[in-house]
């Protein structure tokens, strides 16, 4: 089995993911800042009063365009205005999707905030966003077990990376999820941008929990992201020796997140 885990930056990069995505060869495929717009297709534009970035309007469409066979499952976590290319003003959802391949049975989904609640925001709040994560369960045939494929796009801040009191309680809740989501599988992954740093507490939660990050003080950005922090991604296994191969793909850029890529 083969699972990406990938911020795919509101699609601001189409024109690049949308061509490695078709050739992935992947099972299943997380990603996080993932929008959707009911009615709307091609480009929009986001702006909180931070930042002003071009963004698909419906990213969650245009990639089940791209893999119409996949079961497909996107969690919106909040909602908020954004412009057309005619100026026009639209309700965007913001939140993760999981693909998985039709081959794959898909056994259970489970969801929780790990951060706030949903908020559809008249504006688009600069911090304190709500977060929420995704669990699949998914049985792998070629090697005869199940596996829970939990991805989340942790709380971002303004601040930094450091931990928070905010970050404990997403590290529980995280972990809450986990457990009930790894209950009745083989092999557990969690994933996603968690916007933590290497030495989190996070980490330390989820070590609990019997999961070993794969990640470390690995760079996972890519050049079209200019600040000087370079972690953000992180990919956490409960069975390191199931893992065949795993690699943070430098090359081609396809976001301001490098992918995730591992191969079971």
């Amino acid at each position: 089995m083969r699972i990406v885990s990938l911020n795919a930056w509101g699609g601001a990069m189409f024109g690049q993911l949308g061509p490695w995505l078709s050739a992935a060869d992947a099972d299943v495929i997380c990603l996080q800042e993932v929008t959707r717009t009911p009615g709307v297709s091609g480009w929009t534009r986001f702006e909180d009063g931070e930042r002003s970035l071009p963004q698909r309007a419906n990213l969650f469409q245009d990639i089940r365009a791209l893999r119409p066979n996949d079961q497909a499952v996107m969690l919106a976590s909040d909602a908020g205005p954004v412009t057309d290319q005619s100026g026009i003003r639209h309700r965007q959802e913001f939140g993760i999707a999981t693909f998985v391949t039709e081959h794959a049975p898909v056994t259970g989904l489970q969801t929780a905030f790990v951060h706030g609640e949903f908020v559809d925001h008249e504006d688009w709040a600069i911090e304190d966003r709500p977060r929420a994560a995704l669990a699949t369960r998914i049985v792998d045939r070629s090697q005869g077990r199940s596996v829970a494929v939990i991805q989340l796009h942790g709380l971002r801040d303004p601040a930094g990376k450091h931990d928070t009191p905010a970050r404990m309680r997403q590290a529980e809740r995280l972990a809450a999820l986990v457990e009930r989501a790894s209950s009745s599988a083989d092999l557990t992954v969690v994933c996603g941008d968690l916007n933590l740093l290497p030495t989190s507490q996070t980490f330390a939660v989820l070590a609990e929990l019997g999961l070993t990050d794969l990640v470390g003080a690995a760079d996972t950005r890519t050049s079209a992201y200019p600040k000087p922090t370079r972690h953000a991604s992180y990919l956490l296994i409960s069975d390191p020796s199931a893992v065949k191969s795993f690699t943070i793909v430098a090359s081609p850029e396809v976001s301001d997140h490098r992918p995730l890529l591992l191969d079971l």
